[in-house]
């Protein structure tokens, strides 16, 4: 009895107390896992999301097929040697595409573009360094005949077709106008073909090399220096000095041109030759309007007689005039002559005169005298 009361107590402390400590030892691989435990999913931190997206939405449906067949991926910039030819293609059923505009100017044979079922092809065949500025493509969404862009679906490249010989993308001018205007940047165009190129600014006279502090010029291989606030300052012929490997290369002249005209509907006046003809003679009415150089002006007419298609002979002509003080202002003008004035002549000639601001009205009255 003795021995099993004992026995009772050593078993209650024991359950008391918990088991004797076993002696450590490393885990074997595998060895108390769970299993069929639900996991909750790992929310991912502010950056990584971030990143993510970042991701996302550089995704580019735009590729190239390299010379083995292979696709690949477009970064923000290429540099190719000129001379060979380029493929690109863009995912989708409806792409439309974008390059350098004077390859359409020209109808170049050299451009190839199709559209297959999957996706959108671009060829250019022996590249040249005029080849050289953006190319991008984009998905279109179509209802009807309605497409637009879809911002989620596209692709851009700026490619680089180098050339020892042309460090400056040609143009079919030797000599450009540019126009300052004191409320937006403006261009000096002298791109170059090859990004690693050192490129100068200059004006002709006095001869001296314009600094680029990067802030107020800056230089953009893309897109050329940019003078980010103009003032009549600035105005002059300049032009740009590349170098890379070699002699230097000069680029074609720039005309800068101080614009300092107000903005709106064009500001426009009409005046008769005579405001009283005889029968059978020559009558000239002329619409004038004063404007921002780069600025087009469209001019429509009503007159006596429109209506029964009487015949008039009508003229538009423009040109750049310097105001003295070193701004530039585009007059643009509109001419109306009747021959052989007769009695259904006589009456009110109006012009209107519209730009991108809008439109002005003027009119004038010629009477049979």
């Amino acid at each position: 009895l003795y021995n099993f009361i004992l026995i009772s107590n050593i078993v209650f402390i024991l359950l008391v107390i918990g088991q004797p400590a076993k002696s450590k030892r490393p885990k074997e691989h595998g060895e108390n896992k769970v299993f069929n435990k639900k996991v909750k999913p790992k929310t991912p931190k502010m950056k990584e999301r971030e990143s993510a997206e970042s991701s996302f939405k550089s995704q580019s449906i735009l590729t190239q097929v390299t010379d083995k067949g292979r696709f690949q991926k477009l970064a923000a910039t290429l540099s190719l040697s000129a001379g060979q030819s380029i493929e690109l293609r863009c995912k989708g059923s409806n792409v439309a595409w974008n390059y350098p505009s004077y390859l359409d100017t020209f109808k170049d044979s050299r451009l190839s573009i199709k559209q297959l079922d999957r996706y959108g092809q671009l060829i250019l065949a022996n590249t040249t360094a005029a080849d050289t500025g953006e190319y991008s493509c984009w998905l279109q969404l179509c209802s009807g005949n309605k497409c637009r862009k879809d911002e989620t679906r596209t692709g851009s490249t700026y490619i680089f077709f180098t050339d020892k010989e042309e460090l400056f993308v040609p143009t079919p001018s030797y000599f450009e106008i540019v126009y300052l205007n004191p409320d937006k940047p403006a261009v000096i165009p002298c791109r170059v073909t090859t990004p690693s190129a050192k490129v100068t600014l200059h004006r002709e006279f006095p001869a001296e090399e314009i600094e680029t502090d990067g802030t107020d010029i800056i230089y953009d291989a893309k897109k050329g220096f940019v003078y980010q606030h103009p003032t009549s300052n600035d105005k002059g012929i300049v032009y740009c000095k590349a170098e890379s490997q070699g002699a230097p290369q000069i680029s074609i002249k720039y005309h800068l041109l101080y614009v300092e005209v107000p903005k709106g509907p064009p500001s426009t006046k009409i005046e008769a030759s005579s405001n009283r003809a005889q029968l059978g003679d020559s009558v000239f009415v002329i619409c004038t309007v004063l404007g921002e150089p780069d600025v087009h002006v469209n001019f429509r007419w009503q007159y006596p007689g429109q209506e029964f298609e009487v015949p008039v002979i009508i003229k538009n002509f423009w040109r750049l005039i310097n105001r003295g003080t070193g701004h530039t202002t585009r007059i643009s003008k509109s001419l109306l002559v009747v021959d052989d004035f007769e009695p259904k002549d006589a009456g009110n000639y109006i012009c209107i005169a519209q730009n991108l601001h809008g439109e002005t009205t003027v009119a004038t009255k010629v009477e049979l005298h």
